[in-house]
């Protein structure tokens, strides 16, 4: 499998890109743009309903109470 990197296009001065299944709100443009470094690479962030897919990576959507 191509490292999505491969593929898409370098954009001048893109602190980072990612490529959704589902178009970003406010606040979540907000989130990565805490979770991801600003180096200009693309990541991949599939989200499903009790899970997103980061890079691969799978992260439970789960609240605070639900850790404890």
């Amino acid at each position: 499998m191509r490292d999505i990197n491969d593929v898409m296009p370098k954009v001048p001065n893109m602190k980072w890109g990612a490529l959704t299944n589902r178009a970003p709100t406010r606040s979540r443009v907000r989130e990565m743009d805490r979770i991801f470094p600003a180096n200009g690479r693309w990541h991949t962030v599939f989200e499903e309903k009790d899970q997103v897919h980061i890079d691969g990576k799978r992260v439970w959507k789960k609240g605070a109470r639900s850790w404890t």
